[in-house]
């Protein structure tokens, strides 16, 4: 419920939660033992075995060395490196708690053996690996059209969708077929608090075709919109794609925010835009492997996203996109793209004729040859998210790993934090946003506002985390970003992770309040 002070209170949400057998105490039971059974029960849980979960030393050996980003090639930490692969398969050592999903995920045990496949694959046949194998690269494309891609977004035909390129360059290959300016309809509408990779690539889309940003941007504010919090108002967005329709030629939005785990609308807004006739695009970073998507039924015209967050296919992996049938057979001259070579009709690309004739649908937007040992992370992270019962039954599990998380913050009292992340369970995904409160005589400051000269930086904070051998991530000044990713993060995990910040926390705040500085309070938003 909406308090006075504006604040969401976490009362009402969290008596109906207890409610849910799953998430009952039991006699006897403490926080600990029960952590233990939710893990026992689990139907996931033999899925966390296939992943290679980093070592607690390893992380801690990490966080000494810091983040800063070494200034010449002589900075070498071969040694932690060595010391890490060695550890992959320890199951003897201590494993870290790793919530960082919404960042980086983690590796399939079975990557590394498919990738090597490819390897040997090339070794014994050259060029010749290309129409032949288990898996010729010549089609290689087909892995992120297959009925497994096509549930993770909810496509309805294999044209649809495709793994290619990363996100931003497929942003920018999808904004060059659907903003196309005119007089009157020149503007794209963008969240004020977007990625700031989709503001670079409107903006430079934008100066592109000779028009100014100051009026051809409209940016949709946040419900704070000096707070920065990436929460937007559901109501007030329809009421700005409305009210602005006149002038309107394309709306990007999130899936999922980055900054507060929000997710959006999705289909209420690509309803309103459809039925103003104005292009709308999904950036699904955070949303893919993460939320249920139905983009064909909804009608969403395009999306794209990463793959190395929710589908754990490494660093830098390659990012897919999605384009709506009603758009898979309009002609290149038509559909305005970038075209490439690999998007031309597989039957007659080899005769390489300089007339450009796309495969229908997104297939049409390739431009190269994929990139193989990229891709193929990318086919196992498909058959591991059908094994475990798709998306739905992580989202299922997601939910719990999330009601146990917040009613450990009222359990263990954890104090001086606020809650940015919408509670309710179709309002959020893995994701929860922390911020940590700058408090003054045991009150905080401006109602919970923000302040870059804070008591706990949320650097130290998280600093201290991972010398306890949890991983988490951050966004300057003061949040504290977490995510239990179904796949591999156990119940216990998060019980780790509350506890280790609940200890921190007042830690800190104890060392404050022997020098006279600020104590803190609980305060949830």
């Amino acid at each position: 419920r909406v308090e006075k002070n504006g604040r969401l209170s976490m009362e009402g949400v969290l008596e109906e939660q207890e409610e849910v057998d799953v998430l009952s105490m039991r006699a006897g039971e403490d926080v600990e033992t029960m952590a233990a059974r939710l893990d026992r029960e689990d139907a996931l849980k033999n899925m966390r075995r296939e992943f290679v979960i980093p070592s607690k030393r390893a992380v801690i050996a990490a966080s000494e060395l810091g983040h800063a980003i070494p200034t010449d090639r002589s900075e070498s930490t071969s040694s932690l490196d060595t010391s890490v692969a060695n550890d992959d398969d320890d199951e003897g050592e201590e494993k870290a708690v790793y919530l960082c999903g919404n960042s980086l995920g983690l590796m399939s045990r079975r990557v590394r053996a498919r990738v090597e496949r490819h390897l040997s694959q090339w070794g014994a046949l050259g060029v010749l690996g290309h129409f032949s194998g288990r898996e010729p690269w010549v089609c290689i494309e087909d892995i992120g059209s297959s009925t497994h891609a096509q549930s993770l977004v909810g496509a309805k035909y294999p044209h649809e969708i495709v793994f290619m390129n990363s996100l931003t360059v497929n942003l920018h290959l999808m904004l060059t077929a659907f903003f196309r300016p005119m007089q009157h309809k020149h503007a794209i509408l963008i969240e004020q608090d977007a990625f700031p990779s989709d503001h670079h690539a409107i903006y430079s889309h934008v100066l592109s075709r000779g028009l100014d940003p100051t009026t051809s941007i409209i940016l949709a504010p946040s419900i704070t919109p000096n707070d920065n919090s990436g929460i937007l108002d559901d109501d007030a967005l329809v009421h700005l794609i409305e009210s602005n329709a006149h002038k309107l030629a394309l709306v990007l939005l999130p899936g999922v925010q980055y900054l507060s785990g929000t997710v959006l609308p999705i289909q209420r807004l690509a309803a309103t835009c459809n039925r103003l006739s104005i292009p709308l695009g999904l950036d699904l970073a955070h949303a893919v492997a993460n939320i249920p998507l139905h983009l064909h039924s909804w009608g969403v015209d395009f999306a794209v996203w990463c793959s190395y967050k929710y589908l754990n296919c490494g660093p830098g992996a390659v990012g897919g996109a999605f384009l709506h049938h009603k758009h898979a057979f309009r002609a290149a001259d038509d559909l305005p793209r970038l075209a490439g070579w690999w998007g031309h009709q597989r039957d007659s690309r080899f005769l390489m004729k300089p007339q450009f004739v796309p495969q229908p649908g997104v297939l049409g937007f390739q431009l190269s040859n994929p990139p193989v040992l990229a891709i193929v992370p990318i086919a196992e992270s498909l058959e591991q998210i059908a094994r475990a019962g798709g998306v739905d039954a992580l989202r299922a599990k997601s939910k719990l790993l999330s009601r146990w998380f917040l009613l450990l913050l009222r359990v263990e009292n954890v104090t001086g934090v606020q809650i940015l992340t919408p509670l309710e369970d179709e309002r959020h995904g893995c994701q929860f946003s922390i911020r940590l409160l700058r408090l003054v005589d045991g009150v905080d400051d401006s109602h919970g506002e923000r302040s870059r000269d804070s008591v706990v930086r949320v650097g130290v904070v998280n600093k201290l985390l991972a010398s306890d051998g949890i991983v988490c991530d951050t966004r300057e000044p003061d949040v504290l970003r977490v995510a239990p990713a179904p796949l591999y993060n156990s119940f216990t995990d998060v019980l780790r992770f509350v506890q280790s910040l609940k200890r921190i926390l007042a830690s800190l705040n104890n060392k404050t309040n022997a020098t006279g500085t600020a104590a803190t309070r609980v305060a949830h938003d």
